[in-house]
């Protein structure tokens, strides 16, 4: 039986990236697996992709950090992976790799980034696959070209009040046929070499509270129908909701974990950032804080699951709190912060009528399919 810890997005922006995991050393240490979702690269060259949206390079000492922080796994595949040219993907896969850390979701050619990681602890085989759905030009993988593994959605915009112009509209969203069958593929092979299947989803609307797009359940409950154990989803910045779908949890989004996000005065007032910032009530960035999120975008946490060759036999979700420093602190039973995130979940879940229970137990949140 091992212990398997999950956060979502780590993004070190400072001299010294160990301080990133400084309040949640302890909790990350309780584990035999880890893992996170990378938002950076690691490298000092490169230049910065035209497409690239805000973004910066970290230190290649922050994979070590990574490492000793207690993580293990690691995945790429997102929408920061070529933000800095082939240079600065190949140098972040070499520096995780050079640390003693997996990399998963990104290759050379597609054929590359499909192949899982495979991580054998005590006796029990758990395979690792990673996706994106957040896709800038030319970032995800083809069989000649280097990136991540795609999961593309369609998006098409219904005009509700036909003889309205103007009005809003509503969004619906469906999978990539291709990008979806090669997933459950993958998913099928990897289940014939290990005891189960994490997988890893770059997905979702940022910012905006609860709201799931279509395809996301569709490409949730496909990957559990092909035999994934846990779904892990992250990119939205904050936390969403939990869905159990044969049994198995779907973690729609684990916020951010170690995301430092530095703001100039210039950028603040950009007219990209302020298009950004309207999707979130209450976004007011400080240029004196290493932490320029949303207030939602405080409340996160980790997953710590139990597993044994059968599968899933314990979870728990540990809630934690990010501060001014991108600090995320472990919470207990009786702070009101640990309270506060217990209801934003439920709430999360009871807006978008996910099955799942939220429930504050001594040592997290409990989750159980009503």
């Amino acid at each position: 039986m091992l212990v398997f810890n999950a956060v979502g997005d780590v993004g070190p922006d400072r001299e010294n990236p160990a301080e990133c995991f400084a309040l949640a050393r302890s909790a990350l240490a309780q584990s035999d697996i880890g893992f996170c979702q990378l938002e950076c690269n690691l490298t000092g060259r490169g230049s910065r992709m035209p497409q690239a949206r805000h973004t910066h390079r970290a230190l290649p000492l922050a994979a070590r950090a990574m490492k000793e922080a207690g993580f293990s796994v690691v995945s790429f595949a997102g929408n920061h992976c070529m933000d800095w040219g082939l240079e600065g993907f190949r140098d972040t896969i070499d520096n995780l790799q050079s640390a003693g850390l997996a990399v998963v979701g990104v290759g050379n050619t597609i054929r590359q980034a499909r192949t899982p990681v495979i991580m054998e602890v005590k006796g029990v085989r758990v395979a690792f696959l990673a996706y994106s759905s957040i896709l800038p030009e030319a970032y995800w993988a083809e069989e000649e070209r280097a990136g991540c593994v795609p999961m593309r959605a369609h998006t098409l915009y219904e005009q509700i009040e036909t003889d309205q112009p103007g009005t809003p509209a509503r969004i619906h969203t469906w999978a990539h046929q291709g990008d979806l069958e090669a997933m459950v593929d993958d998913i099928r092979q990897a289940r014939l070499q290990a005891h189960m299947v994490m997988v890893s989803m770059h997905w979702g609307i940022h910012f905006i509270p609860a709201v799931l797009a279509d395809y996301q359940r569709e490409v949730a409950h496909a990957a559990i129908d092909a035999g994934a154990e846990m779904v892990l989803g992250h990119h939205p910045h904050i936390l969403k909701g939990i869905e159990f779908h044969r049994g198995k949890p779907i973690f729609y989004s684990l916020s951010n974990f170690a995301m430092d996000l530095r703001m100039t005065p210039e950028h603040a007032a950009s007219k990209g950032f302020r298009e950004i910032q309207a999707l979130s009530p209450g976004w007011i960035p400080n240029t004196e804080s290493l932490y320029n999120f949303p207030p939602d975008s405080r409340m996160t946490g980790i997953v710590q699951a139990t597993l044994d060759k059968t599968g899933l036999v314990g979870l728990v979700f540990k809630p934690a709190f990010i501060n001014d420093n991108a600090q995320a602190e472990i919470l207990l039973p009786g702070d009101e912060r640990f309270e506060k995130i217990a209801h934003y979940l439920q709430w999360c879940c009871d807006e978008e009528a996910l099955d799942t229970e939220i429930e504050p137990g001594r040592d997290g949140l409990r989750l159980t399919q009503r």
